[in-house]
């Protein structure tokens, strides 16, 4: 996820494009640019870091006055996070000019047949095929060049794109990634989200997906992929500056968990090849290597430990690996029994958590191969480990882990049908339908997001709840764990996470009426078990709720039953921990919470 913010009009192109990058700063903060046409020539100033790293460099420069300009602000996910790779691109000429969001997935065999025709690359991203070969298109109109990109590109992608010699247009384009129009007086905006423009304007054109837009001071045309001309659907934008920097929601933990559809999409991005296998070439591991394994250990902290837990159901079922779980700041000290033929597992969202780092280090100085799954590309885990799967998230802002975590189950689900696959250990045909059932996750999550309203409604029944347990068994007891965390995170009530069979082994002493125990059965052939459990809940005076798949049969175990859609065992878990994130969620704000700031509590541990 990435922020672009273009303009075209009367005003120094800088006065628009600086604050605009800032208040999209939340999209992406690894590097960012800006690119200025003059007519004659493009200026093109970029830097690592964040924007005022940028603004640095900008004043320190001191470019002249120009009215037409790009600017970006990067989440890194093809090439290092470093002012090389920085948007936004240029061709060879230095005539064309692009800004990218999302990820072009056939981008290598483009880059080759560019090479093949003599065109030279400065960078390792997949964005700067697009100006080579929008250069190679010289004689088409900018956005009969751009329709031409957009037919022959694989992927989701939101492209601005501007030409030396046309200093008062921009075109735009728009697949799967945000792509919105500012419409001013005499000026005109082009941005992946309201925020760069909502201070010089409050009227908006929408830009459906597999459309080209183009942008003059006193003029907007829109276009569908095989060039006819489009009317525009033109909007007014209801939001305050405040709000619409958080895309409408109130929060940003409330608009995060509704991106993980999104999310879930880049996630999948590339790695799925037909007819239903697992790519993973970024893993960078020989087969061989990988076959070789004899045992697996996963290590991880907090919401990415309960990620690993569901890595540990979903490795050894498919794979017949043995797989152990840990919480990485007690892995060193247990002395884990490790050697060359073991493969470790290092979850971290930010991959800077000091003791996933610690731990993984400790395991590589033991011969072992290690992994490290994060959302951030060059981090310190990329550092550390011998291969890396990201999971291309975006930019969290909300403390509390939501859709790091869901592209997390994804990308464990997605390794364990990998090494499945490179084992052996699962028919092709169960791999393929596995593959394209989570090929339906996105859908399947924006179905549960669509029942916010009803979890709210919910909610105000156990507004003044002070104890909660949450059961679940196999794959969904990873589910429970982190319901039980997120509640606890964000609302600041007694929550605790169990194996639901083992609540009669000691914690059932504590249940009574007032005490409400969310149940999670999405996992079929541990339901019945489950819902035996709830049974003994009930009938010591606990209120009941209960996460389970649409058309299963549940009696009349449950108060209330909150429905997802159905799929195989342990991809539900995907779609299960949804509406507990919202039951945290509206619980919090019930209470009046700082949901996105959580008391006590930071995104990143950086100290043991």
């Amino acid at each position: 996820m990435c922020g672009i913010v273009g303009y075209v009009g009367p005003r120094s192109v800088l006065d628009v494009l600086m604050p605009g990058l800032a208040r999209l700063e939340y999209r992406g903060y690894d590097s960012a640019g800006v690119a200025l046409n003059y007519g004659d020539s493009i200026t093109v100033l970029k830097q690592a870091g964040r924007i005022a790293d940028l603004q640095h460099l900008v004043d320190r420069e001191q470019p002249a006055d120009a009215h037409t300009g790009i600017g970006h602000t990067r989440w890194a996910t093809h090439g290092a996070p470093n002012t090389i790779n920085a948007h936004p691109h240029i061709d060879c000429g230095r005539e064309v000019v692009v800004a990218h969001n999302g990820i072009i997935e056939n981008w290598m065999d483009l880059k080759d047949k560019l090479v093949q025709g003599g065109h030279v690359f400065e960078t390792d991203t997949d964005t700067e095929v697009i100006a080579h070969m929008i250069e190679d298109m010289s004689e088409l109109s900018l956005a009969d060049a751009v329709r031409h990109v957009m037919n022959r590109a694989d992927g989701a992608l939101a492209l601005v794109v501007m030409r030396r010699s046309e200093p008062d247009l921009l075109v735009g384009a728009r697949r799967g990634s945000p792509l919105v129009v500012g419409r001013g007086v005499g000026e005109n905006f082009l941005a992946s989200d309201i925020p760069a423009f909502l201070e010089h304007t409050k009227e908006m054109v929408v830009i459906e997906d597999d459309r080209i837009v183009e942008i003059r001071p006193d003029s907007i045309a829109l276009f569908d992929l095989d060039g006819n001309q489009l009317a525009l659907d033109q909007r007014t934008i209801e939001w305050d500056l405040e709000a619409a920097e958080k895309g409408g929601y109130a929060t940003f933990m409330l608009k995060e968990i509704f991106e993980q559809p999104h999310a879930i999409v880049d996630t999948l991005a590339g790695r799925v090849a037909a007819p239903g296998r697992v790519v993973l070439d970024e893993l960078k591991v020989e087969n061989r290597r990988l076959r070789e394994i004899d045992k697996v250990f996963v290590i991880a902290c907090g919401t990415s430990y309960h990620a690993a837990m569901m890595a540990k159901y979903a490795i050894e079922r498919w794979t017949r690996l043995p797989v152990e779980i840990d919480i990485a700041s007690e892995f060193r000290y247990r002395d884990p029994v490790l050697d060359v033929n073991s493969l470790v597992i290092g979850i971290s969202q930010s991959g800077e958590t000091i003791d996933t780092l610690a731990a993984i280090r400790y395991a590589r100085a033991q011969g072992s191969t290690v992994i490290g799954v994060s959302n951030v590309v060059e981090s310190a885990l990329a550092r550390e480990a011998d291969a890396m799967l990201y999971t291309r998230a975006g930019p969290e802002i909300g403390v509390a882990a939501t859709k790091t975590f869901t592209t997390q189950l994804v990308a464990m689900q997605m390794l364990g049908l990998y090494l499945a696959q490179v084992r052996g250990t699962l028919d092709p045909g169960a791999i393929e339908l596995l593959v394209k059932e989570m090929m339906r996750l996105p859908e399947q999550v924006d179905k549960v997001l669509s029942r916010d309203d009803d979890i709210a409604r919910l909610t105000e029944l156990l507004a003044d709840t002070q104890h909660f347990f949450f059961l679940g068994r196999s794959g969904d007891f990873p589910v429970a764990m982190e319901g039980a965390l997120k509640l606890k995170e964000i609302a600041y009530v007694r929550a605790e996470g169990y194996a639901a069979g083992e609540m009669k082994h000691g914690p059932i002493a504590l249940i009574e009426p007032g005490v409400v125990v969310v149940g999670v059965a999405t996992d079929s052939h541990v339901r019945t078990k489950t819902l035996s459990n709830m049974e003994e809940m009930k009938a010591r005076g606990a209120t009941i709720i209960l996460v389970a798949e649409e058309g299963a049969e549940v009696g009349h175990v449950a108060d209330h039953v909150i429905r997802v859609p159905a799929g195989p065992d342990l991809l539900c878990t995907v779609t299960a921990v949804v509406p507990l994130q919202l039951l945290a969620y509206h619980l919090a704000t019930a209470r009046g919470m700082d949901v996105d700031k959580p008391r006590n509590l930071a995104k990143t541990v950086t100290v043991e």
